[in-house]
């Protein structure tokens, strides 16, 4: 930086009073003022955006080896994974004594719709016989449910109540 004192500060003045003239120094004081302001602020600008660059950059760095990272936990998961996979077929494929497995597929082949709906009828007729064993006038005098009530009307309906006179404020 450039070391102005006191002194070099006054003796600029002077001059520039005696080359510029009384009328037009404040116009060009203030023009240097402004263009000094323009230039910190550029700097400052710059400096920032510099800054900014090298934060997204060590970002970037940081991104890539958390990436890095999860891609080789990954293929350490994938490869457990498949081993103890192999593992377990071989133990499975080992456990029968001839070669045969020791299990029978499942298979859903012989199941038709007309034996889904012969079950759906069931189920519904098996229902409304549970539902009406019991008649409604039972229910209203035991307190059994006669209708599907919402958790809000349950909460509701349970509330305590507190003093008919409370005011809210």
């Amino acid at each position: 930086m450039i070391d102005l004192g006191l002194t070099k500060l006054a003796v600029i003045g002077v001059v520039a009073l005696v080359v510029i003239g009384p009328e037009k120094l404040p116009k060009v004081a203030r023009m240097a003022g402004t263009l000094y302001g323009r230039a910190q602020r550029y700097l400052n600008e710059v400096k920032s955006e510099v800054t900014r660059e090298i934060e997204l950059e060590e970002l970037r760095n940081l991104k890539k080896e958390v990436q890095d990272a999860a891609q080789n936990i990954k293929a350490d998961v994938e490869n457990s994974i498949a081993q103890n996979m192999s593992e377990v077929e071989n133990a499975f494929s080992e456990s029968t004594y001839d070669g045969t497995p020791s299990y029978e597929p499942v298979s859903f082949g012989h199941v038709t719709t007309e034996d889904l709906s012969r079950k759906a009828r069931e189920f519904r007729r098996k229902k409304l016989v549970r539902n009406s064993a019991i008649p409604n006038w039972y229910k209203q005098r035991h307190g059994g449910k006669l209708h599907v009530t919402s958790g809000a009307a349950r909460v509701a309906r349970f509330r305590p109540r507190g003093p008919t006179n409370s005011s809210f404020f």
